[in-house]
């Protein structure tokens, strides 16, 4: 997978200290990761880099919605999506990603790209359940639900009480005798 540009920090012309960066992210960002669980997204991301003599400080914060569709109904709505994520980078013989908050980088590197961690931190701050919030407080209409709700057990037995033959009733009676 290639990397996308805009992504790509040159961190060797930056000066010791504080930088910000700011990404605004959409579905085609998600399409470049063959991603196609969001209908569609809206997503900032909060880039703080701190560079430092010897190593690099970097604290990702995404905040938007994403569409999704809900698990139980199947109704798209969009999810609020909070996250954050503290990454070090170091530098040392050998590239080395191993570690989910530190990314080790060969001694001469110039430059990061940091698309894998914003995606990585989207994706993980969707809930792993997806339900829509009108049917966390019965609000929501939707044929599913309604078919669900008739076809649920209570409305079972109900509909076997009062579905019964007239010629069965005599025989109850027979018992009460």
């Amino acid at each position: 997978m290639r990397n996308l540009e805009e992504f790509t920090i040159p961190f060797k012309g930056l000066k010791l200290g504080k930088h910000q960066f700011e990404y605004e992210l959409d579905n085609r960002f998600f399409k470049h990761f063959e991603y196609d669980e969001f209908n569609s997204a809206d997503v900032k991301i909060d880039l703080l880099f701190e560079k430092k003599s010897t190593m690099m400080e970097l604290t990702f914060e995404a905040t938007g919605t994403v569409n999704v569709n809900c698990d139980l109904t199947n109704e798209p709505y969009d999810q609020p999506i909070n996250g954050k994520l503290f990454l070090v980078i170091k530098f040392g013989d050998e590239f080395n990603n191993d570690d989910e908050d530190l990314l080790i980088l060969p001694h001469g590197e110039f430059e990061v790209n940091v698309q894998q961690y914003i995606y990585e931190l989207v994706v993980l701050s969707v809930p792993q359940k997806k339900i829509h919030p009108g049917v966390e407080d019965g609000t929501l209409k939707s044929e599913v639900l309604d078919k669900l709700e008739e076809l649920s057990l209570k409305n079972q037995k109900k509909k076997n009480e009062d579905d019964t033959d007239p010629r069965w009733d005599k025989l109850k009676n027979l018992l009460n005798e």
